[in-house]
């Protein structure tokens, strides 16, 4: 009868979820194939204790242990009475009465988001939390709400209410890699939950809400605040007193956070990264996914692969890395200084020329561990800094033309796209050389129609370009006009490809060993070759001029070869250096994190003194 109920339920939600969409019957066809998704991946193990990522730099030496902080998960009996209560109290009265999911919640949650197409408030029981850290994403769409109500069902008639509440409870979120109620006790206060009092515990019990916002260790105010309305929560249900309150509300918290090496970030939380991508790539899941039209199977093949991924880390790594400990921290501090004490950002990629690693990187102006990764997370428009791979070593490699043949820079459209020349400066037939180093748009995109669309993508997906999507298959692009940009990493990834016209993909990892020291994950070293050796030859010459006596004017060092293309998007939002040294190569991006012009400091050519920084 419970599941029988349970199926009526489900069903009569779904118009509900839907309603203000057009699409209920479409989504309700799609009900058996949510179940039978949910079926092939329903499984809840037990969550065991997990060993450290060590992470090693270049000389072998560690820099950073990354480990997510679980404990062995506690039994609920072992959990202290007021800990559930104040999750129960703040998170779901009704826990031990519905099914999963609470249907007057959900409808409340649309009622108050129903001019938005995307779920704002969510109606989450303690159920559906446990599903979306097990399973989904958090992504707030109506689709991914549907599939949380079939999930929580299921784990309702697979396990009891104290079974799906331990869960919850050794499993949810405290912010700082923190995993369990338990983990976050002996993290934050440096004692086993047990020995907490109630005012610490509720003021870890505070963070699960919102991570970000009641970071203890960042904001501890927050914290705080959100402490003393938990325990406001105890006293309307008279769990404890209105004068136990007050004196659970004045006792002073101290945290004694445990302490791990945790130095340079901006590099730690790229390896992490790459990390992933390298697992996705070595067990199959990322051809797998990239294979996959199908939307729903792909969602599952990436919840496959989250598993997967997780269960790897807990194993214990050790990551070898190529990480150079000095020039990290004199480019982080060298950028850092020249930045003005504004909210200007920048990011930046550094490569070895010759080892195609990733020897540093720049995340962000001060930047910390997890925060907006701006070199690999962040795409920008890349303007002119583009043109060296859409147009001008495509079209070197593709006809018999030299920097001295001829093209012209006058008004030029291809259908409706009409771009116009830096300061609507129109020229007669000039150089491709001189159309190369002052940046003139409509020789640049006379030169893309000549050998079309199709071809330069050719090119342009043989390089890492994550950020780049079908519908950039555009004339725009020619002038780096993209959906969503591309980030330092992809154009230095790029760019290293004129060192010698041959590609191999950069990477910050060497090598990946398990705890007996058995290498378990390594990128390939496969090269390919892009660029002939004439094409790279001239494409170094244009890069070199451009900086001679180009829009680079102001680039110099000290190795004896220097070339840089330069980007400047519209309206002066995004300023780009691209370009290799005889040691280096490396992508600059300067700009603010919300897009708006920096016309005002043009004429400080920041970007350009970062790039002298950090390739000298």
């Amino acid at each position: 009868m419970k599941q029988l109920f349970g199926y009526i339920v489900i069903l009569c939600s779904i118009p509900i979820l839907l309603l203000i969409g057009n699409a209920a019957w479409k989504e309700m066809a799609k009900a058996e194939q949510y179940e039978q998704l949910i079926k092939r991946s329903i499984e809840l193990p037990e969550v065991t204790s997990t060993s450290p990522i060590t992470l090693y730099d270049a000389n072998s030496k560690i820099f950073s242990e990354e480990y997510t902080e679980w404990s062995q998960p506690l039994a609920l009996e072992e959990i202290p009475e007021i800990a559930k209560q104040l999750f129960i109290y703040s998170e779901d009265e009704s826990f031990y009465q519905h099914i999963g999911f609470d249907v007057s919640a959900i409808a409340r949650a649309l009622i108050a988001n129903k001019s938005e197409q995307s779920i704002q408030q969510g109606g989450s029981t303690i159920t559906q939390q446990l599903v979306r850290m097990r399973y989904l994403t958090t992504d707030k769409t109506y689709e991914r709400k549907l599939m949380e109500l079939f999930y929580a069902y299921e784990i309702e008639k697979s396990f009891s209410k104290d079974e799906i509440f331990k869960m919850y409870l050794n499993e949810m979120y405290f912010s700082n890699q923190v995993y369990g109620i338990g983990a976050a006790a002996t993290y934050y206060f440096n004692r086993p939950l047990s020995k907490l009092s109630i005012a610490e515990i509720a003021f870890i019990s505070a963070i699960p809400n919102n991570p970000s916002l009641y970071d203890p260790i960042v904001h501890f105010e927050n914290t705080k605040s959100r402490q003393e309305r938990l325990i406001d929560k105890l006293t309307e249900h008279r769990v404890i007193t209105a004068d136990e309150a007050n004196t659970f509300k004045n006792e002073p918290i101290q945290l004694n956070i445990k302490q791990k090496a945790q130095q340079y970030p901006s590099y730690s939380t790229f390896v992490l990264q790459e990390l992933k991508w390298l697992i996705a790539e070595q067990t199959g899941y990322r051809e797998k996914i990239d294979n996959t039209s199908d939307k729903l199977e792909k969602e599952f093949l990436q919840l496959e692969l989250q598993k997967k991924t997780e269960a790897i880390l807990r194993q214990g790594l050790h990551v070898y890395t190529a990480l150079q400990p000095d020039k990290q921290r004199q480019d982080e501090a060298a950028i850092n200084q020249i930045l003005p004490k504004t909210d200007l950002q920048a990011s930046a990629t550094i490569i070895d020329n010759e080892t195609r690693e990733v020897i540093s990187i720049f995340g962000g102006k001060n930047y910390r561990k997890y925060d907006l990764h701006r070199a690999f997370q962040s795409p920008r428009q890349p303007g002119s800094a583009f043109k060296p791979i859409s147009v001008f070593a495509p079209y070197f490699e593709e006809t018999s033309a030299t920097p001295y043949s001829i093209v012209n820079g006058g008004p030029y459209c291809v259908g409706n796209f009409c771009p116009n020349n830096y300061g609507r400066i129109w020229y007669n037939n000039i150089t491709v050389e001189t159309a190369f180093k002052n940046s003139i748009n409509t020789s640049a995109l006379r030169l893309f129609n000549s050998i079309g669309v199709d071809t330069a993508f050719r090119y342009i997906n043989r390089f890492n370009f994550e950020s780049i999507i079908e519908k950039d298959r555009t004339f725009a692009a020619a002038l780096g006009g993209l959906t969503y940009g591309v980030t330092s990493l992809e154009m230095a990834d790029a760019y290293s490809s004129f060192i010698d016209g041959y590609y191999l993909p950069v990477h910050s990892i060497r090598k990946v060993t398990d705890l007996t020291g058995e290498t378990i994950f390594s990128w390939s070293h496969k090269r390919e070759e892009i660029w002939s050796a004439s094409t790279t030859k001239t494409m170094r010459s244009l890069l070199n001029e451009t900086v001679a006596t180009g829009t680079g004017r102001g680039l110099y060092s000290s190795s004896g070869y220097i070339g840089a293309k330069t980007g400047t998007t519209n309206e002066f939002k995004d300023y780009w250096v691209a370009g290799l040294t005889n040691d280096y190569t490396a992508a600059v991006w300067i700009g603010y994190d919300q897009p708006r012009s920096m016309e005002a400091i043009e004429r400080a050519k920041i970007h350009f003194s970062i790039f002298n920084a950090i390739t000298e």
